[in-house]
């Protein structure tokens, strides 16, 4: 059977996994809201190009239309269009019938004009074809396939039951002949829309598998980071007996003789003995924190108290040469500390410490309603290859197996506060860690300020 901690574990992957799910649901519909609004503005478009080519058709070139019933159809495709608008002009999720049933009002909208205007003698009946790309770029394969065969047979309707357009074809004219100039007029409609609208919506599906791709990625760190604090919790539990063991031992000797009469190996003791309590420490934490959310075990506090006892912490605890703290927060804030927020800022410390055992610096400070920390090192600086790949596991310098994860939790850490974490190398030498959290993230809530 499962433990607590790997249920917990399980649990949080799958969790994941749902909250990925539901992203790529809203992505994959705010695409297709973004689709809804290309057909509505092109469906205004068509309106007011059916209403200059009326017309321009009936009162410059003199040809007899049927002007009730067409200007019926352009009412009745006015206020479908106004009810769409109406309809989704909030962000709602739009499905593929409901594009598919767009583009059949389209459709018949437009069979309906051409059965009044000459059927398959109007040039104009060319603009079916738009119907059909636009139905390859909007809809699934099983719906495109029904727009070609509505339009297939609306074509052959309009062959076998629509009157002729009396207009001479004339082909002899050349461009002179008006059957030409409109056939010219609908090849220009419809390869000017094409482009358009087609670039338009392509470039919403390109953003949206952009996202996902995002996304994707994101999930697979989460889920890696989740399966390490299993890994963690498991080990934490296996190292508690030897650490307490050592501890015992440890404590037996400074009570021999052979060690109590000799300062120097005393002095060795002691430090052995610190830096077990440290280990320990660490191992509790891990105990701690493991099936605890965010919130269970936190403290409240202001920034700045958070701030000088962590510094003052991990000061005391490494052995650093010169340690240089910059607080230039004024005015302190409330806010919600817990041991993830402390080990991400430690994380970072221990990194350019490791890189800078002689000198380092962290600022603080808080630009808007951002808090802004800035760790700097006179290390030999960040890889150009290692800047490229900020933030991604096992991606280190130091050459070692299993190495670069520290950079990686504190960058997921941040991002799920709604935060981020950029490095730069600076002229002088040595490299720049910036660290970026919202305030909104770790405040306080206003309730439970007293």
């Amino acid at each position: 059977m499962a433990s607590g901690n790997e249920s917990q574990a399980i649990g949080e992957v799958g969790g994941a996994a749902r909250a990925a799910a539901n992203v790529v649901s809203n992505i994959t519909h705010a695409a297709g809201h973004k689709n809804m609004q290309q057909l509505i503005q092109l469906r205004w478009l068509a309106v007011v190009g059916q209403v200059v080519t009326i017309s321009v058709t009936a009162l410059v070139f003199g040809v007899q239309l049927p002007l009730p019933a067409m200007l019926s159809v352009l009412v009745c495709l006015v206020a479908f269009n106004i009810a769409s608008t109406l309809r989704w002009q909030e962000n709602l999720p739009v499905s593929n019938n409901e594009l598919l049933l767009a583009l059949l009002v389209d459709v018949a909208s437009l069979t309906l004009q051409l059965y009044q205007s000459g059927g398959t003698t109007n040039p104009f009946v060319f603009l079916y074809l738009l119907q059909v790309i636009l139905s390859v770029v909007l809809l699934e394969k099983k719906s495109t396939w029904l727009i070609v065969g509505v339009t297939t047979a609306c074509v052959a309707g309009l062959a076998i039951f629509s009157k002729p357009l009396e207009v001479p074809l004339d082909h002899e004219r050349g461009i002179f002949s008006l059957y030409i100039q409109g056939m010219l007029l609908c090849f220009v409609l419809n390869a000017a829309l094409l482009v358009f609208f087609t670039g338009r919506i392509m470039e919403n599906s390109r953003a949206s598998a952009s996202k996902l791709a995002d996304l994707r990625q994101r999930a697979a760190e989460e889920e890696h980071i989740v399966r390490m604090g299993l890994l963690a919790s498991g080990a934490a539990h296996e190292l508690g007996t030897p650490l307490a063991t050592l501890a015992v031992i440890l404590g037996d000797w400074r009570r021999m003789p052979e060690f109590s009469r000799s300062p120097d190996l005393l002095e060795e003791i002691a430090e052995m003995q610190t830096q077990l309590q440290r280990c320990k420490s660490i191992v509790s934490g891990i105990l701690l924190s493991a099936g605890e959310t965010r919130g269970e075990s936190s403290e409240a506090t202001t920034i700045n108290t958070f701030l000088s006892e962590l510094v003052d912490e991990w000061r005391a605890s490494r052995p650093v040469a010169s340690f240089e703290f910059e607080n230039q927060i004024e005015q302190d804030v409330r806010v919600v500390a817990d041991s993830t927020l402390q080990q991400m800022i430690c994380n970072v410390l221990d990194n350019a410490l490791e890189a800078s055992p002689e000198w380092l610096r962290m600022q603080a400070r808080i630009n808007g309603d951002m808090l802004e920390l800035l760790v700097t090192d006179a290390g030999p600086g960040f890889d150009p290859a290692m800047l490229a790949q900020f933030g991604k596991p096992y991606q280190s310098s130091k050459g070692q197996p299993g190495r670069g994860l520290g950079l990686f939790l504190v960058v997921n850490v941040a991002r799920m506060l709604g935060g981020s974490v950029t490095a730069s190398n600076r002229a002088e030498g040595g490299a720049n860690v910036r660290l970026t959290l919202p305030l909104s993230a770790i405040a306080l809530p206003e309730e439970y300020d007293e």
